[in-house]
C-alpha cells in the first residue's frame, strides 16, 4: 500500500557517503524537525534521471531553500558508492543529499517499488517527489509508469 499524505515516513536505515565511506542514517533522524523535498527515481545514471530529473532539482535548489526547505534529497535503489559517483558526475555539490536505498527498504515501506526485472534492472523505485514536514508527508506526486510530469522540480517548487 502506498504511503499517503499525512502519514509518517517509515523508520529504516539509508546510506549516504561519508568522508571514509558509506554511513547509515535513519529516516527518522533525516526527516525529523525539518522540511525536506525528497525525490526518487528508478536509477542513477539512467537517461531521464540524469538528463532531466536530478538536474532540475540542482537548478531549483536555491529557490526551494528560499521557500523554507531545509534539505533536498535524491533517493534511488542504488548503493552509496553509485549515488556518490552519480552526484559527483552531476555536480550536486551540497545542494542535494544523495540517499542510497540499496536494498530498497524505504522504497518497499513506502509502497513505491517498481518491478523492472524483465528489463534486467530488478526492483527499483517508482519516480516520485514528496514534501516531508517533520517526518510527515505533506505532498506526494507519483508518476504514472514511464511518465515524467508531476515529480519534476518545477512542479515541486510550485507546491511549496
Amino acid at each position: 500500500m502506498t504511503i499517503k499524505i499525512g502519514e509518517t515516513i517509515p523508520e529504516v536505515t539509508l546510506q549516504v557517503m561519508g568522508e571514509s565511506g558509506p554511513e547509515g542514517v535513519t529516516s527518522g533522524d533525516f526527516f525529523s524537525n525539518k522540511r525536506v523535498v525528497l525525490f526518487a527515481l528508478p536509477g542513477a545514471f539512467t537517461p531521464t534521471c540524469s538528463a532531466r530529473h536530478l538536474p532540475g532539482f540542482i537548478a531549483a535548489a536555491d529557490d526551494m531553500m528560499a521557500k523554507g526547505v531545509d534539505a533536498i534529497a535524491c533517493l534511488s535503489v542504488n548503493d552509496a558508492w553509485v549515488m556518490d559517483a552519480w552526484g559527483k558526475d552531476q555536480g550536486v555539490g551540497d545542494k542535494i543529499v544523495m540517499l542510497a536505498d540499496g536494498s530498497g527498504h524505504l522504497t518497499r515501506a513506502l509502497g513505491l517499488e517498481l518491478d523492472r526485472t524483465s528489463g534486467g534492472m530488478g526492483i527499483r523505485s517508482r519516480r516520485y517527489a514528496m514534501v516531508v514536514d517533520d517526518g510527515r508527508v505533506s505532498q506526494l506526486n507519483v508518476e504514472a509508469d514511464g511518465k515524467f510530469e508531476v515529480s519534476d522540480a518545477t512542479t515541486m517548487l510550485s507546491v511549496l
